[in-house]
């Protein structure tokens, strides 16, 4: 079964509460014994990066090691002469992948990140390097080079692909159809309807053209869409304490990201 199957039509629960609203297919049943599931969810969420865990225990527990890669952008960034080079063409750092039984790779979300938030100077692309570049333009050419590396060096028999698709935000709700230019702040509801009426996301579009060039199996974790009708999910001006002003790129926890969980066990257990 195509893993995109399992993320098609998504409602949010009855319950009124904000805290008790859930995700469930429509017409797919997940996996119900969740608690023998749990292990495998620490591989997805972007805020994994703040998480601790005791590697020891899991591999004597579960006979399971688990390797957080923090390489947001896939490709390399090295130290040149005059800065920081983004290496949209180069992926040294691919031989930690290599014959790892499960590999899932995220990457959008910081590509938008500019000033203190990006950790590049200049960007390379082939010999030609530049100060900046269209940041979809980038994303793009750094997914080629990636697709050519799984091609070149996953063995299908050995490790299994998972990409999780885009992560919106709700910076500007004419994306969602809404001429309004609101951002989340306020927004307590999800969309009700159970498709999303904006635009697709540019970034989704790129994702999943580079897929279709890839020759070995990548499962696409497909969770634009249902994440898309959850302008409610973000931590608006709750975040950080509300010092930082708006956040709508990151999503609160628990929330939307324990559904894309969900269904990446779905996935692993279904493939």
């Amino acid at each position: 079964m195509a893993v995109t199957h399992l993320f098609a039509s998504y409602i949010r629960a009855q319950s009124q509460t904000h805290l008790q609203k859930d995700w469930r297919p429509l017409h797919i049943q997940l996996p119900s014994n969740h608690q023998s599931l749990l292990l495998p969810s620490f591989l997805i969420s972007k805020e994994l990066g703040s998480c601790r865990f005791d590697t020891l225990s899991l591999r004597q527990a579960y006979k399971v090691s688990i390797m957080f890669s923090r390489n947001a952008y896939l490709v390399d960034i090295v130290n040149g002469k005059h800065g920081r080079v983004l290496k949209l063409n180069s992926i040294a750092s691919g031989h930690l992948w290599k014959g790892v039984d499960l590999l899932i790779f995220d990457t959008w979300h910081w590509w938008l990140h500019t000033g203190r938030k990006q950790p590049w100077d200049y960007v390379q692309a082939g010999k030609r390097t530049y100060k900046d570049m269209n940041r979809t333009v980038a994303y793009e050419k750094a997914l080629r080079t990636w697709a050519r590396w799984v091609n070149l060096n996953v063995d299908p028999d050995k490790s299994k692909v998972f990409f999780q698709g885009v992560s919106p935000d709700h910076m500007d709700s004419r994306d969602r159809a809404d001429r309004t230019a609101k951002t989340c702040r306020g927004e307590t509801h999800p969309m009700l309807s159970r498709e999303y009426r904006g635009r697709q996301h540019p970034a989704e579009v790129i994702l999943k053209n580079v897929l279709r060039s890839v020759s070995k199996p990548v499962h696409l974790l497909d969770i634009t869409s249902l994440s898309q009708l959850r302008k409610d999910g973000h931590p608006s001006t709750f975040g950080s304490g509300g010092r930082c002003g708006i956040d709508c790129t990151h999503w609160c926890l628990p929330g939307v990201p324990d559904a894309w969980n969900e269904l990446l066990l779905a996935a692993i257990f279904r493939s």
